[in-house]
């Protein structure tokens, strides 16, 4: 789903149907809402090969229709070409981060910014914990967490 513009991001987790569809659809939204998407090549992706091909968990796609924000996305894994393509790609936690960095060392032109989504939150709370083994509740937390990050990296890359 990813759009065409001059600035990108890739959000990434272990299986691109928890946490990652949620980001991405969450700054989708955030980005229409501003008027910039156009602006913008919007994707997400998963270190490892657990769901390619699946669409995202039902729990996270009941929480993104609670809050009205559209999700269409089918799982992938970070391809070498992701490192080069993408300005930023944001993860929700260390294992994510140590792997994409690993996986950043085997790419000659890599140029990706590799960071946790985290990092952008006002509140601090780094790490976006894997809701997966969780319920609904741990849904809602990692859509609040990922809408204050987004929110806080839109503004930063206005």
């Amino acid at each position: 789903m990813a759009a065409t513009g001059s600035k990108s991001v890739l959000f990434v987790c272990l299986g691109n149907i928890c946490r990652s569809p949620i980001a991405e659809a969450v700054f989708r939204k955030l980005a229409t809402d501003s008027g910039v998407v156009d602006q913008w090549r919007i994707d997400s992706a998963a270190t490892s090969t657990y769901e390619i091909g699946n669409p995202p968990d039902h729990r996270g796609q009941a929480c993104m229709k609670r809050h009205n924000v559209p999700m269409k996305h089918v799982a992938r894994q970070v391809t070498k070409d992701d490192f080069m393509s993408f300005s930023y790609i944001l993860c929700m936690d260390d294992s994510n981060l140590s792997d994409l960095n690993r996986k950043a060392k085997s790419v000659k032109n890599s140029t990706a910014k590799i960071e946790l989504l985290g990092s952008y939150d006002p509140q601090n709370e780094l790490i976006i914990k894997d809701p997966y083994y969780g319920d609904d509740k741990d849904f809602e937390k990692v859509y609040e967490q990922c809408l204050r990050c987004c929110r806080a990296f839109l503004e930063k890359n206005a």
